[in-house]
């Protein structure tokens, strides 16, 4: 495949596509599926034949929109309309929809594309999700995939693909922000297992309640993932690539086999790409669902066929990972920025965000917001704008409580925090992470102590027991904290909290341990007075917990009575 070839098929894909005078989206991804949008999808085609309409109208299966609180969503891209809440065939919808391609719009499920949602988003990893089909390369490559990989490997030496990254001021999208740039700088200076092995694994095991970002890359856009892995492996001269992605994301999955095949069908991967002697194949492995299995040592062993448990660094995996090779690992957002990259530049990219926090970050917005679902947005979008303009703000008029970054080990903001820049610095400094994208709004019908206790019930029960800070400190602390939300717990208890907060924290053997503690320590500073209203007063101020007040001691029987 060269790049006069890749551009062939975007022609003819394009000439094709021209035969339509009209095309209709439907999303099909995870949150709209299991709202019936492939029975949306064949009964708008169905309506599309009835009308002998198929010669002129292009029904497309597409990915995330976005706004998954409206789902099923339907967009008329020709037209710039948008549909909310499309049912199947009974309801007329499918119909009003092909009648309003000539016609006025419908006004009952119009849904405006200049929603703040929508025009406040900056969009690179996502720019393809919603726009083209999944299962179809063709789509892809009429989008400009693959060119980057095909100017990488002949045009560019890979130093050069690795300064452009690292100019960039990419961060792993993960959760640390470690300099993308010098993770791949480190490998691509490692020796060799052999003198010719290396490999690049895309960590795909997204597993905090409430996070969707990765699933929806996946399910949306499978070739641009596949594209940055290609591109990594040239720059760190690795030729062997896994996929390490949850079993539970059988969409995902299924079109990540489908792009795979599709990709080495055309030669863009396999052996000498682009007719260079740079060869790469990828695997996929699927996790069994253990949360412990996202840090990077444990998905490792977990490849391997090992149980997956951390192992202590250094070394680490740049220098000694996968089966003893240098390895990259970075996870499906950071691998989606590459392709833009290469093809636009590393300043174009390090324009993009905040003085240290460069370029966009994908949110799962979720919780008591009205616009749940995928969003976009630069680094430094202050939080207020994320959850009141794209958000659409706290449904049933009620307050704003906090909002959780940063999955289960994230920390819990609050409100005087709204107008904080959220980048990497700016969370760290109130006591959360960025972690891999997840963000939970919470109003004043949640109660900050039960919420602490829900997190760390997820981290005590994932947790992998290989140490004992993270092994035994969490249950303790689980346990201190179901005591408090019962109503039986003691002054004393909030000091050996934090005490405990900082024994998990600075002695846990990896990033599960370490960054458990997060809710419960940010919880007690900031809502320290709903932990002591349910030790001194034995009241939820939520009206969440389920409190008996104590009964009083029996007085001692008096002598003689």
């Amino acid at each position: 495949m060269t790049i006069e070839e890749l551009r062939e098929i975007a022609e003819k894909e394009r000439e094709k596509q021209k035969q339509y005078q009209h095309r209709i989206h439907v999303c099909t991804a995870a949150a709209c599926l299991s709202q019936r949008s492939d029975q949306v999808k064949a009964g708008i085609e169905k309506e599309v034949e009835a009308r002998g309409m198929k010669e002129c109208c292009q029904v497309k299966g597409v990915g995330c929109m976005g706004l998954c609180a409206a789902g099923p969503l339907v967009s008329v891209p020709s037209q710039d309309r948008l549909y909310q809440n499309v049912q199947p065939d009974a309801t007329g919808d499918a119909a009003a929809i092909v009648d309003s391609l000539t016609g006025p719009p419908v006004e009952r499920l119009a849904l405006s594309p200049d929603l703040p949602f929508f025009k406040d988003q900056t969009k690179i990893v996502l720019e393809n999700s919603g726009n083209i089909d999944p299962e179809k390369i063709e789509d892809y490559i009429l989008a400009g995939g693959y060119e980057a990989l095909l100017n990488a490997l002949t045009e560019m030496r890979p130093l050069e693909v690795v300064e452009q990254i690292t100019k960039s001021g990419l961060r792993g999208r993960g959760g640390a922000g470690y300099p993308t740039g010098l993770k791949w700088s480190t490998v691509a200076k490692a020796p060799a297992q052999g003198g010719t092995t290396k490999y690049v694994i895309c960590n795909a095991d997204e597993g905090d309640p409430g996070a969707f970002m990765d699933r929806s890359v996946l399910e949306s856009d499978p070739q641009r993932v596949l594209e940055g892995m290609a591109i990594a492996a040239y720059a760190v001269g690795a030729n062997r690539g896994f996929i390490y992605v949850r079993a539970e994301y059988p969409l995902a999955i299924k079109r990540l086999r489908t792009a795979i095949k599709q990709a080495e069908g055309l030669g863009l991967l396999g052996n000498s790409i682009a007719d260079t002697t740079f060869s790469f194949k990828v695997e996929l492995r699927l996790g069994a669902g253990a949360f412990v299995c996202g840090e990077e040592t444990a998905l490792i062993g977990s490849i391997e066929g090992k149980r997956g448990n951390p192992r202590p660094r250094p070394p680490y995996p740049a220098q000694e990972g996968l089966w003893d090779a240098p390895t990259l690992i970075n996870n499906v957002e950071t691998y989606a920025n590459v392709a833009p990259i290469i093809r636009k530049g590393g300043d174009w990219y390090a324009s993009i965000g905040t003085e240290k926090s460069k370029g966009t970050k994908v949110f799962a917005l979720a919780g008591r917001v009205q616009n749940t679902g995928l969003i976009e947005i630069p680094m430094g979008m202050t939080l207020r704008d994320i959850i009141f303009k794209l958000g659409g703000g706290i449904p049933d008029n009620r307050k704003f409580k906090a909002a959780q970054t940063g999955g289960p080990s994230g920390g819990c903001i609050p409100e005087q925090f709204l107008d904080m820049q959220v980048d990497y610095e700016r969370l760290a400094e109130v006591g959360s992470i960025m972690g891999s994208g997840g963000l939970i709004v919470m109003d004043e019908t949640s109660c900050m102590p039960d919420v602490a206790k829900y997190f760390m019930d997820f981290c005590c029960t994932e947790s992998c027991g290989k140490c004992i800070p993270c092994r035994v400190g969490t249950v303790h602390m689980h346990e201190m904290l179901r005591r408090i939300t019962a109503g039986e717990g003691k002054a004393e208890d909030l000091a050996l909290l934090e005490r405990l907060c900082e024994t998990v924290r600075n002695t846990s053997l990896c990033g599960l341990g370490q960054s458990a503690p997060n809710p419960v320590a940010t919880t007690l500073k900031y809502f320290r007075d709903e932990y002591t209203a349910h030790i001194k007063k034995h009241t939820c101020p939520a009206g969440v917990c389920d409190i008996k007040n104590p009964k009083p001691k029996a007085k001692p029987a008096e002598v003689g009575a």
